[in-house]
């Protein structure tokens, strides 16, 4: 008798002791006849996977011309959730071939299908699925069907195996998730406290050349705002820097307008004797670029003077052909920002700092005791909290010589492209590297690893509701993936997602509740 069928048993019979009470209350109930009920031939059980589906089916024995009840149950292994949608076929290919299908299942991953087998003989067995973008078939093999009348033997109950009863419909609520073991190439590997820095020339500092104000009509770049190399960061308006020379600048423009007065009354002496024919015409070519030259003088120093004014009352605006432009020395993001618009700086104020993020170095501290197995290193990942898998590590940049002497460690510096910008600068992390040459290896994602009791177990499904549970010793890890030594053999499909509720299971004395017929 199967785990499902004998659930339903365990709550039949806490029910049978009510039934008899209350036929003893009515006063009357039916003579035992003393004959016992002959024992139904136990189910078979078939558990098949694909890279689409899982198909769990039980079935009574077949026998030409009855009818018998397949409950078969389809998986969809993209997302582990019963198939909910679709037709399922049974079908037994041999002599002739018959079909029996059914357009839907009665519940979400169940398909109740009646199998009526029109003569005996032996048969291959097949199931299949098409429910629109999952279609699949599975081969079961072999099977018999008995002659008509033929009353298949009972089993009697099956020697308990150890295994863990877990129905589909806990496993599909739950979440359940399972993937075969692999073996691949492993190294063996030293975990190190990392940090994340900028690569070198990654990092800039904008300051200020000149004492001014800060334009108010640029936008602001706050700290996290990426930027390009050659955008505009900020415009500094220059102010006087004769702040306390008032007289004088108000005499240099009394002179200039002196001097302007004289040039203009010698050209006009000099445009008359010209005209006379009493001097050259080079004379006053050269009178006219006196003029010129005064007329210049004049007006830098009535603006060296109204840039005084202005800077006293704090209305500096200036021209865009007089401000200093400030323009990024590189593309990354603002890691510091102090330009605030309108406000006064003094030359050499740093008012950005810069980072380049698009490549950023992995600094890793190295224990004194690895030093002798530089020779041997072979690559490294990155472990970042919050990322389900490692970030492989694009090239070793360099390896410290000089020992810190209060950790004991050198410094080992690893290059990461970070395009997408999920790594952040000081960011802690941890450096994976593999000091040793690979080796074939038995592994299982790192989620199919539970501690229980102190010792790492994995669980295998060893069909459809029935798991297994396996001690085994953890090697080395890389690309989310650790080495196990134990009795676990490639293909064999271990629980990755959800492997807490199995270890419950496997502790409770309990016969799963919700047991039902097909």
């Amino acid at each position: 008798m199967s785990r499902r069928l004998r659930t339903v048993g365990w709550i039949l019979a806490g029910a049978l002791p009510a039934a008899g009470l209350a036929a003893a209350c009515g006063g009357s109930s039916p003579a035992a006849t003393g004959v016992p009920e002959p024992e139904a031939a136990a189910p078979v059980a078939e558990t098949r996977w694909s890279e689409r589906s899982e198909l769990f089916m039980e079935y009574p024995p077949l026998v030409a011309g009855e009818t018998s009840r397949f409950a078969v149950h389809f998986t969809d292994l993209a997302t582990f959730e019963p198939v909910r949608t679709g037709r399922a076929e049974v079908r037994l290919s041999g002599s002739d071939t018959q079909t029996f299908e059914v357009a839907g299942p009665d519940r979400p991953g169940h398909f109740g299908i009646d199998v009526t087998p029109a003569r005996a003989g032996r048969y291959n067995l097949s199931v299949a699925l098409d429910a629109g973008t999952l279609a699949d078939r599975h081969e079961l093999g072999e099977v018999e069907v008995l002659p008509a009348g033929t009353t298949p033997d009972g089993a009697g109950e099956p020697p308990d195996d150890g295994s863990i009863p877990f129905l589909k419909e806990q496993q599909w609520t739950l979440g359940i998730a399972t993937a075969p073991a692999g073996e691949r190439l492993v190294a063996d590997s030293l975990v190190i406290a990392a940090n994340v820095e900028p690569r070198a020339g990654g990092r800039a500092d904008v300051t200020t050349p000149i004492t001014g104000r800060l334009a108010d009509d640029l936008p602001a770049w706050p700290v996290g705002a990426a930027v390009a190399r050659g955008d505009v960061l900020a415009e500094i308006i220059p102010v006087s820097g004769h702040v306390e020379d008032r007289p004088e600048l108000e005499l240099a423009v009394a002179e200039a307008h002196s001097a302007l007065e004289l040039t203009r009354a010698d050209r006009a002496r000099v445009e008359r004797l010209v005209a006379a024919g009493a001097l050259p015409e080079r004379r006053l070519l050269e009178t006219r670029v006196s003029e010129s030259n005064a007329e210049a003088r004049l007006a830098a120093a009535e603006q060296h003077l109204a840039r005084l004014e202005a800077t006293r009352i704090g209305q500096v605006e200036g021209g865009r052909d007089t401000r200093f432009v400030l323009r990024a020395p590189l593309g990354g993001v603002v890691a510091e920002s102090d330009a605030t618009p309108g406000a006064s700086v003094a030359a050499g104020t740093r008012l950005f700092r810069l980072v380049a993020v698009d490549r950023v170095h992995v600094t890793g501290a190295l224990p004194e005791a690895a030093l002798a197995r530089i020779d041997s290193l072979t690559g490294a990942e990155l472990n970042v909290p919050g990322l389900a898998a490692p970030l492989p590590l694009d090239r070793l940049v360099s390896v410290g010589r000089v020992l810190d002497p209060a950790s004991r460690t050198v410094p080992i510096i690893y290059e990461l492209r970070n395009p997408d910008r999920r790594i952040a600068i000081g960011q802690a992390v941890s450096l994976r590297i593999f000091v040793a040459a690979a080796t074939a290896a038995v592994t299982v994602p790192e989620s199919a690893v539970v501690d229980d009791a102190g010792q790492p177990v994995v669980f295998v499904q060893a069909g459809g509701e029935s798991f297994e549970r396996r001690a085994v010793t953890l090697g080395n890890r890389e690309g989310g993936d650790v080495q196990l030594a134990g009795a676990i053999e490639p293909g064999e499909r271990v629980v990755v997602r959800g492997a807490p509720f199995i270890r419950l299971a496997a502790l409770s004395p309990q016969v799963p509740a919700h047991g039902h017929t097909h």
